[in-house]
């Protein structure tokens, strides 16, 4: 009998990680300028600032018993940068709209819609402000970051199996958003 009990499964979480370099502005545009830099200080520089991302996706699930896996990394990893190209293509057009059925295929399928380059594509050299449309109403703080990640890989990993996306901002400054 396993430690697990009869009929139980073993349950186990799996991170990736990833890295990017974004710039952006922390500026509210519901705010007066002066109330911005007072709230936002040297981050609110009208030029903006720069940060090398770190961001770790955690899934979580039942180990299968055949495989021994939670999840293959090597689909985490597809599914990341899917979850990058696609979002780039529907910013790059705005007219594109993607049914759900498009997330059901298996991400060996997906293939053509990527092209193999750095995971994360539309948030990597991007001022974040002027380049992803989900930051021009939204301000780009490192915590809107993390929810706009978790948001877009929601569509593509199977229902309940992300478990937390966190977000480094320096060393110093991090962000864990679990979908709450």
């Amino acid at each position: 009998m396993s430690a697990a009990g009869p009929g139980r499964g073993r349950w186990a979480r799996v991170s990736r990680l990833v890295s990017f370099s974004a710039t952006h502005r922390l500026h509210c545009k519901s705010l007066s300028n002066e109330e911005n830099l007072q709230l936002f200080g040297k981050c609110n520089n009208p030029n903006g600032h720069g940060h090398n991302y770190k961001v770790v996706v955690t899934v979580h699930g039942e180990i299968d018993p055949v495989t021994g896996m939670v999840m293959n990394l090597t689909d985490l990893k597809e599914y990341m940068e899917v979850m990058a190209c696609l979002v780039f293509i529907m910013c790059s057009s705005p007219n594109i709209v993607f049914d759900g059925s498009l997330f059901t295929f298996p991400t060996k399928d997906l293939q053509r819609f990527h092209d193999g380059e750095a995971i994360m594509k539309p948030l990597d050299h991007k001022n974040l402000d002027l380049d992803v449309p989900y930051f021009a109403d939204t301000v780009s703080t490192t915590e809107n970051v993390a929810v706009y990640i978790w948001e877009n890989l929601q569509k593509f990993l199977p229902v309940g199996m992300l478990y937390k996306v966190k977000v480094y901002e320096t060393d110093n400054n991090i962000v864990v958003y679990k979908g709450e």
